[in-house]
């Protein structure tokens, strides 16, 4: 008992410090971060970073989140693991070792598969951007998908241009790699449930090709109605689209990963108009005035703004909220996880009555993933649109 009193002390200690008087009055909670912010995937993780980091600068420079009895300044640590799950496993392992107990990421399969056995001996809550179900289903507890998965995006995306586009026949092609085939075979099946031919499905291409010609002309030959590059990065994406449209194709193109519209803009230009994606959760039409704010002071903060940060500024905002609707929760997530199945606020990034709430009752059989809108965009002319918007249960 003694010990566990002293582990306790510790670890509070550990994720809450004071700051000096002269630079700040309120205590800290350091909220980590693990995810990729290098390489071809990049852009996803550096959207987690930056949203993370634009949302907590808001909330210190307006006095802070009350939690409880007390006022905390927000810290985001962040680690890059390169997407390489060796090194997620340490990123993991440094936030253990600085007490945090809420890690935002990370951003693959492999990844947050790795650091699972981490969180769970350690204690720690993780909101990976990754889609495997045995993450987020018993006995697993600890992670909590951040976003819409592909198997609930990707049948809303293929219904959609079944319905509206005619779409009859289909394509997949995938990076060899266990991230972008699993959402291969979850796409396949998708398709198929909903009575699409698949007319390829076997092609893959490795992560470092720079001539996609030879990998997309057989698959091109068959002819499909849509070409889905499942699980593509924002680097190959415009690569690829750019190939297809080469060689003749004049179908859709589509994706369900999120995408970066400057990096498709310099790789493809006008050959990526069309180009369906999974967006950010939020669109004008719903955006509200602290959303639109938030895009602001992202921008003003980074010179830019990526699209799929609409997302990615929940994670953050689900883990304080949930917070103070149980101070205990700070230092124990058994406490976390208890309030997760009732919990309920008001969803400060859209408008009307929208509230914050645990889903993936119906994925995962319980609630482990964050509720957001499911927004699906095409681009066009250097920007995302929105094509339709849906709910995950």
């Amino acid at each position: 008992m003694k010990e566990r009193h002293f582990l306790t002390a510790s670890l509070l200690v550990a994720c809450i410090t004071v700051a000096t008087p002269a630079v700040a009055e309120n205590p800290v909670l350091k909220v980590g971060f693990v995810g990729v912010t290098s390489g071809p995937a990049a852009a996803w993780g550096i959207s987690n970073q930056r949203s993370m980091e634009a949302r907590a600068a808001w909330i210190n420079e307006t006095g802070g989140y009350r939690i409880g009895d007390a006022t905390y300044d927000i810290e985001i640590v962040s680690f890059d693991d390169q997407k390489d799950p060796k090194r997620a496993i340490a990123g993991m392992e440094k936030m253990a070792q600085e007490g945090i107990r809420y890690v935002v990421g990370p951003n693959v399969d492999d990844g947050a598969a790795a650091v699972r056995p981490v969180a769970e001996s350690r204690g720690i809550m993780y909101f990976p951007y990754a889609f495997p179900k045995e993450l987020y289903s018993a006995p697993a507890s600890n992670a909590v998908l951040g976003m819409v998965a592909n198997y609930q995006s990707g049948p809303a995306i293929y219904r959609y241009l079944k319905d509206n586009r005619g779409v009859r026949t289909v394509a997949f092609v995938a990076a060899n790699e266990s991230d972008p085939l699993s959402q291969r075979d979850g796409g396949i099946a998708a398709a198929e449930a909903l009575g699409l031919e698949v007319v390829s499905g076997n092609v893959t291409y490795q992560v470092d090709t720079t001539d996609f010609a030879p990998v997309l002309t057989p698959v091109i030959r068959t002819r499909p109605d849509l070409l889905v590059l499942s699980g593509v990065t924002p680097a190959n994406a415009p690569q690829l689209i750019r190939s297809a449209r080469e060689l003749g194709f004049e179908g859709i193109v589509s994706t369900e990963t999120a995408q970066d519209a400057t990096v498709l803009r310099e790789g493809a230009g006008a050959l990526a108009n069309g180009f369906i994606s999974v967006g950010g959760a939020s669109t004008p039409d719903i955006a509200s005035d602290a959303m639109n704010e938030f895009v602001e002071r992202y921008t003003k903060m980074f010179g830019e703004y990526n699209d799929e940060s609409n997302t990615k500024v929940y994670a953050l905002e689900y883990i304080l909220e949930t917070l103070k609707a149980n101070p205990a929760a700070i230092d124990d997530v058994a406490e976390f996880k208890r309030t997760m199945d009732t919990f309920e606020a008001p969803n400060p990034f859209m408008k009307g009555n929208a509230k914050l709430r645990y889903v993936g009752t119906t994925s995962f059989g319980q609630k482990r993933q964050v509720a957001v809108p499911l927004v699906v965009n095409v681009y066009r002319d250097g920007a995302f649109e929105t094509l339709f918007v849906a709910e995950v249960d």
